[in-house]
């Protein structure tokens, strides 16, 4: 499912993520006057740098969660960033060493985003690219060939239980249209109405964008980022405790939010009987995507797959249920790896009725 990347290689991308979090953070509070604040939300403790504008409104920029690289960045505000040479030549040495990056196109794409604000208002990568990335930080290369032509965003959107900020306005819209790649809102696909764009010539390439589902199922238009959301069951479990992940190609990086992976694994089960239609097709995908991390985490994270875990427990039988049923599935599909065994051993209680 995955070969180890060297220690050289690990040390090319934690180096690269580095230089990409340091120069991102610089560019935006390097000359602003203000300080640090912290917010905690179940449990978790998120950095911002908080300055007031001339007009006397407060503002805040978010930096990262409290991790001891975040700490560390904190303390370099007046350190100058790396060029974009210099940035280069780490992209270059760590796709040489065997760090994956993703396709031209699709950085474009992301970059463009980044570009125009978008992560730092809160968006998320999520989907195949959000995937590779983890390879990437977890020190792995998958062996997982199936790759997809969509690139997937997420907001939290309405959900107060996010604690990324979603103070910048922007237009995404605008950020899309600008890359001239023929990139269209469509709207009234298969179960997927709302944020998708997609170049009629070339269809399976495609933009989604998605938020947590509340009362209404409506497509919620956010103001803020300028972009209409689709709302998805569960995806809101996806978005608590995101992190930052570096994605790159060619000689370009660009500094994302991703999903925790273990909530980006088990969210995948969660939602496996939710495919419907077309998007059935992504099913096995999903399933080589969940091995591949439980196999990783089970060895080397292991708490944070039993934390996630235990979090889709207190939500109720409804949420148990569907997480049986994928994780049958799962089995099923990759008996040897006995991941219903060692799941199991985390007393998730058998689901109740709905």
């Amino acid at each position: 499912m995955h070969t180890e990347l060297s220690t050289t290689a690990q040390t090319a991308y934690a180096q690269l993520f580095e230089a990409c979090q340091t120069g991102d953070f610089l560019r935006t509070v390097a000359n602003l006057p203000g300080s640090f604040a912290f917010k905690t939300v179940k449990g978790r403790t998120y950095w911002y740098f908080q300055y007031t504008e001339p007009a006397g409104k407060l503002r805040q920029v978010y930096v990262g969660p409290d991790t001891p690289e975040v700490k560390a960045l904190i303390a370099k505000k007046e350190v100058k960033p790396a060029s974009q040479e210099a940035i280069g030549r780490l992209v270059r040495s760590a796709t040489v060493l065997g760090c994956e990056p993703v396709p031209s196109k699709h950085f474009r794409v992301i970059e463009r985003l980044a570009d125009y604000g978008f992560f730092r208002a809160g968006g998320v990568l999520i989907g195949t690219h959000a995937f590779i990335s983890y390879g990437n930080l977890l020190g792995v290369r998958w062996g997982v060939p199936d790759r997809t032509q969509d690139v997937d965003f997420a907001h939290a959107g309405r959900s107060l239980s996010i604690a990324l900020p979603s103070t910048l306005k922007l237009d995404t819209d605008d950020a899309i249209k600008s890359l001239d790649m023929g990139l269209l809102p469509i709207s009234g696909l298969v179960d997927k109405t709302g944020a998708t764009y997609l170049n009629p010539q070339e269809p399976e390439f495609r933009l989604d964008f998605v938020t947590p589902l509340h009362r209404e199922d409506g497509p919620y238009v956010h103001e803020g980022l300028g972009i209409t959301l689709q709302p998805l069951k569960f995806m809101e479990y996806s978005l608590e405790g995101v992190q930052q992940a570096v994605i790159f190609s060619g000689d370009r990086a660009v500094l994302v939010n991703v999903p925790d992976p273990a909530r980006y694994a088990l969210h995948k089960l969660l939602i496996y009987g939710e495919r419907k239609g077309a998007f059935r097709a992504k099913l096995e995908k999903d399933l080589k995507q969940v091995a591949s991390l439980l196999l990783v985490l089970r060895e080397r994270h292991p708490w944070s797959v039993e934390e996630a875990w235990q979090d889709i427990d207190s939500r109720g039988p409804g949420w148990r249920k569907r997480m049986t049923q994928g994780l049958e599935q799962l089995e099923r599909k990759f008996p040897q790896y006995e991941f219903g065994a060692w799941l199991s051993t985390l007393r998730l209680p058998s689901a109740g009725p709905l």
